[in-house]
């Protein structure tokens, strides 16, 4: 499960992002990223996050750390912004949020070198979940402290939006042509030799476990939340064998 934690404080909306996410401080003293359930595509959004950037972690990649955040709606009478305050009055409950990268500097291609290796892992991944926000215009990457972290991944396994498409979408071809890594000669062979066969329906029933249950309800063609948690298993399973195969747009 994910650590729960209270914001206490709204700081700033981040206007960088197309949800408008907004910087926090919660009762841990913690400062984080917070991405509403009022906003865009909602709690799937939100689910994604944690689907995704749960997996990467265990598949070795950095990612901010994932909380829920319980908000306070009262928190955003002092906005001054009626975007902003709609939408914190409008996302009560349950959020998520993921530690800010203090200092952090988005990633540039011109600036910052990547490793075909490290390359070809994050392509390979991105082509797993079907990552379509990860363009040279906006890369979702991050340089902190040195290293590359991946951030962002609400847009990402659009079958979960609906579920009659989630077993075809193991053959769907990923086009990398437009990735922000696909310039450093991706080697996605040997990346999917790695971690294709760590891909497995107990990661991913672990991975899962973190969603909050109330992200889950009322999805139609599931009795419970535990069997939409374990829905995830077969087309990430699945296309993590054969993706590799279907990765279009770099050599």
């Amino acid at each position: 499960m994910l650590r729960e934690v209270t914001a206490t404080r709204y700081i700033t909306p981040l206007r960088e992002g197309g949800s408008l996410p907004g910087l926090v401080e919660a009762d841990d003293f913690g400062t984080y990223v917070l991405k509403f359930t009022g906003a865009g595509q909602g709690r799937k959004t939100l689910v994604a996050e944690v689907v995704c950037g749960e997996l990467a972690r265990r598949l070795g990649f950095r990612v901010p750390r994932l909380v829920t955040i319980d908000l306070d709606p009262v928190l955003g009478l002092g906005e001054p912004d009626q975007q902003v305050q709609e939408l914190l009055k409008s996302s009560g409950g349950t959020n998520l949020g993921m530690d800010f990268l203090s200092g952090a500097l988005g990633f540039d291609p011109l600036a910052f070198e990547v490793t075909p290796e490290d390359a070809g892992r994050i392509v390979w991944f991105d082509a797993l979940v079907g990552n379509v926000d990860r363009s040279w215009r906006n890369p979702n990457l991050l340089m902190w402290q040195g290293d590359l972290w991946l951030i962002d991944h609400g847009a990402t396994m659009i079958w979960h939006h609906n579920w009659s498409g989630a077993a075809t979408s193991t053959a769907r071809p990923y086009d990398a042509s437009d990735h922000a890594l696909a310039t450093f000669a991706p080697d996605v062979r040997t990346a999917a030799a790695e971690l294709a066969p760590l891909v497995t329906a107990d990661l991913v029933a672990e991975v899962t476990a973190g969603i909050p249950e109330v992200w889950l309800t009322d999805e139609p063609g599931f009795e419970s939340a535990d069997a939409l948690r374990r829905a995830y298993a077969q087309p990430l399973v699945a296309r993590a064998a054969v993706i590799h195969e279907r990765i279009e747009g770099i050599k």
